[in-house]
């Protein structure tokens, strides 16, 4: 009897949410959208996938290239600007840009998805500048945009989409990737506390493993070659070269793991932009669902076993 019950309240709960997730936002022609990291990768179909369903995308990119075949592939309603997010000249440059475009309406959707992973290896192998670089662009740039476009998104009582990822939930490599987005799930949710009074929704985006730019093996490859060449003798004689060909071989054996549909994670996007009931957190990508988030809820003991069965083995081992 209990168990029925019990079934029965799931099922109206989950209908309920189904429902309520497919009210959409009116006025979406009116509602300005900003999307950094429009180069390539998710930033660049998003603003595309939006401009096709009538969304005023201002599209920020960091090179005119990127902003160019952008341009070629929307309609004339995208427009595009330059924006470096590791400069604060650029971040105020391109915020005034916004402030003109918007005006009295305000920004509706900000999405933070500019991003880069390399340089990355086992962390003794790194130095403080190559953690600094990424966190700079991932973490820092994410927080410096989102503080200055702040107060046109709450004029709006709009939406900050961050693009954190499933590394942000469990950390199983080296470099500064993982940390920042540890980091960018804090900002996000303070940030979705402190804006709650002001009718702004915050959401994460937590992708898997998915084919782009970012997590090109070639690039990967040749990232982990080049620091490997810069590491003290002391250390190359710890680790021994078996261990960088075991990391070089995982590298290819995940590549053959990664999800290609992109459109998995710009729906989850859409969706925090358009729902009137966006989510917190949205996951994308069978690895996402099924592996990482179900092993972040485990105790640490039990993930670090699970990800020590896949780890290359060092020369001189304890």
């Amino acid at each position: 009897m209990w168990l029925y019950l019990a079934v029965v309240l799931a099922g109206l709960y989950l209908l309920r949410r189904w429902h309520r997730e497919r009210q959409t936002v009116p006025g979406l022609s009116e509602k300005y959208v900003l999307i950094t990291g429009c180069d390539s990768g998710f930033g660049h179909l998003l603003a595309r996938q939006l401009d096709a369903r009538g969304v005023p995308v201002l599209a920020a990119c960091l090179t005119p290239t990127g902003a160019a075949r952008l341009r070629a592939a929307a309609s004339p309603r995208l427009q595009t600007v330059l924006l470096d997010v590791t400069s604060s000249q650029s971040i105020a440059a391109a915020a005034a840009w916004v402030r003109e475009r918007v005006g009295d309406r305000g920004l509706w959707g900000l999405v933070n998805n500019a991003g880069i992973a390399i340089p990355t290896a086992p962390n003794e192998w790194l130095t403080k500048e190559d953690f600094v670089k990424v966190l700079d662009v991932n973490l820092h740039g994410l927080i410096e945009v989102t503080l200055s476009l702040l107060p046109l998104v709450r004029r709006a009582r709009g939406r900050v989409v961050n693009v954190a990822s499933v590394m942000g939930r469990v950390s199983f490599f080296g470099g500064g990737y993982c940390i920042s987005k540890y980091g960018v799930e804090a900002f996000s949710d303070c940030l979705r506390l402190e804006m709650r009074n002001f009718g702004v929704k915050v959401s994460v985006i937590e992708p898997g493993y998915f084919k782009t730019d970012i997590t090109s093996v070639e690039n990967l490859e040749k990232n982990i070659l080049s620091i490997w060449e810069k590491v003290p003798e002391e250390i190359k004689a710890s680790y021994g070269e078996s261990y960088l060909k075991q990391w070089l071989a995982s590298l290819r054996r995940m590549q053959k793991t990664f999800t290609s549909d992109l459109t998995l994670v710009m729906d989850r996007m859409e969706h925090a932009l358009t729902s009137c009931y966006p989510r917190s957190r949205y996951s994308a990508g069978w690895d996402a669902t099924l592996l990482y988030i179900p092993l972040s809820y485990l105790p640490s003991a039990l993930t670090d076993a699970v990800f020590s069965c896949f780890y290359p083995k060092p020369t001189q081992r304890a």
